[in-house]
């Protein structure tokens, strides 16, 4: 029994941009321009995370401390 039986191949992701199989180099992308491609849309704030805003706390909350 060799030291290859007890291997599990990864599994093999695909790049969020265009669906093809990730390459180890740009993972979890397939290639530069997929990984530009997500850059791109960060900077332009295509993508947001949705929070809830804050209350607004009294300065006299923070009296004790």
């Amino acid at each position: 029994m060799g030291k290859s039986d007890n291997v599990v191949p990864l599994k093999r992701h695909k790049c969020p941009i265009c669906s093809k199989p990730a390459t180890d180099e740009f993972r979890p992308f397939c290639s530069k321009r997929c990984a530009d491609i997500d850059l791109g849309r960060w900077l332009n704030e295509d993508y947001r995370i949705p929070a809830e805003e804050a209350a607004e706390l009294d300065d006299e909350e923070f009296a004790d401390f």
